[in-house]
């Protein structure tokens, strides 16, 4: 049998960051994939993919360009999913092999098959029978859509989060079932795309996590692309009939819609792996249960990204699975993992978030005020055409140490960084102000915000 100081099962973002830790510390390492092609769900129907074709989407739709430069940009007549589809493949092709490229370079082997435990150091292929071991091992095998029962899921009227990247179509209506992030981002994708779109939810406000200022705003402007929403209602029964979509809601309300996207959850990738016959604890949705060390209730089994449950992102999938190997492995390093993690949106438009909310600052008593600049008075979002961006920077009354920051807009996902570095590394609103921006640019929002909560403050002197 072969012997490895490490296997890692999956490698997708967290498996191959980790494996990469693990190997560049000299470590004997090898990855279990089962799929065909490397890089998990992130890569391969997640975060590359749907990023990709929003991308692609505002290409084709023109909606960055309505209203500038004096010409009615419209969306493109006979536009097909195969069009949106050619950029999408060439980006996967090519992170694949970088993937690939990544993994030779350190030296690890890429062991192709289904593998599951026979006990705490002994996998097993379930194609060929073969027998490895480990003194460590990293689950990373990510996550797949939930299905509940009662949801006729057949990717083809009803598609979920990785089906509806194969969608043969745009459909002139779609209903989708959720209103988290997997579904706000698809809600405005095919919004952009004049396609008619109703978004249901239990819940009664889109993406509870957000602050609510930059919550409204972003429902308000997805209201004028001609979303609609039924928030704080319950589907009695979803069916397909007539090669349509009909949704029955609890309060006798009735949708309909040419297609429907289930967008409600996620469960992890664990069943088969015979991972509770070896001790490994896991929740009624297949999550493993870690420590703050990342590791399971098994000695040596560690877990890192969508397996453990949320939040789902691949940004934080890196950075566990790295954490993970320092702490499995007794690595020497000079780094550690920030506690200030940044949180992105690919909507239209795009929405990022660091820190505190005002909410979450009035639930834990702080005295706090608020400073923002809107994108429309700024010389580059002028440029660009964004009306509806805003930078909101949350501190503290007592130091004025910035806490949280919000984004809504063009690149927020990008201007995030610069307010996530301040809130870790606990500066004041007034370290903006001495700070030179090029001009003219987004980040120089950050200047302005700052101004304005200094404002605030005199003010209410």
């Amino acid at each position: 049998m072969m012997h490895y100081d490490l296997i890692v099962i999956g490698s997708g973002p967290a498996g191959e960051k980790g494996a990469a830790k693990a190997a560049y510390y000299g470590k004997k390492v090898a990855v279990v994939e089962r799929a065909s092609y490397l890089g998990g769900t992130g890569l391969n129907t997640g975060t590359i993919p749907s990023k990709t074709l929003r991308e692609t989407a505002l290409y084709f739709s023109g909606l960055k360009q309505r209203g500038l430069y004096g010409i009615d940009y419209s969306l493109k007549q006979g536009l097909t999913v195969s069009h949106l589809m050619h950029r999408e493949a060439q980006v996967i092709e090519t992170e694949r092999c970088i993937v690939e490229e990544n993994l030779r370079r350190h030296a690890i082997e890429l062991i192709r098959g289904d593998a599951y435990f026979l006990d705490a150091s002994t996998i097993c292929l379930r194609e060929t029978g073969e027998r490895i071991t480990a003194d460590t091992f990293l689950l990373a095998t990510g996550s797949t859509p939930y299905h509940p029962p009662g949801i006729p899921i057949d990717h083809q009227t009803i598609y979920d989060s990785d089906s509806i990247l194969r969608m043969d179509s745009i459909p002139s209506s779609l209903l989708v079932l959720g209103a988290g992030v997997v579904g706000i981002e698809y809600a405005s994708l095919f919004a952009a795309l004049d396609v008619q779109v109703t978004v249901v939810d239990v819940r009664d406000a889109i993406l509870p996590m957000l602050d609510n200022e930059i919550r409204d705003r972003l429902q308000r402007y997805l209201e004028e692309l001609g979303v609609k929403f039924s928030l704080g209602k319950r589907y009695s029964s979803v069916s397909v009939s007539d090669g349509s979509v009909r949704v029955e809601l609890e309060d006798g309300g009735l949708l309909r819609a040419e297609k429907a996207l289930f967008a409600a959850g996620r469960r992890a990738c664990t069943s088969g792996m015979g991972l509770e016959e070896v001790g490994v604890q896991i929740s009624s949705r297949g999550e493993v249960q870690v420590n703050d060390r990342f590791e399971t209730t098994v000695k040596g089994i560690y877990a890192a990204g969508d397996v453990i449950g949320r939040p789902g992102l691949a940004s934080f999938a890196m950075e566990q699975a790295r954490m993970a190997m320092i702490y499995a492995l007794n690595l020497e390093y000079r780094e550690s993992c920030s506690s200030v993690m940044p949180f992105a949106i690919y909507a239209i438009p795009e929405l990022s978030m660091a820190g505190l909310t005002e909410e979450e600052c009035k639930r834990q008593g702080i005295e706090y005020a608020v400073g923002r600049a809107l994108y429309r008075n700024n010389p580059r979002g002028q440029i660009i055409g964004d009306e509806t961006g805003m930078l909101k920077l949350v501190f503290r009354r007592s130091d004025r140490i910035v806490i949280g920051v919000h984004i809504i807009g063009e690149l927020a996902s990008e201007l995030i960084h610069l307010g996530a570095e301040a809130i870790s590394y606990q500066r004041p609103l007034d370290s903006f102000l001495s700070a030179v921006y090029n001009y003219p640019t987004l980040t120089d929002l950050y200047k302005y915000a700052a101004y304005d909560g200094l404002g605030v403050l005199e003010r209410n002197s």
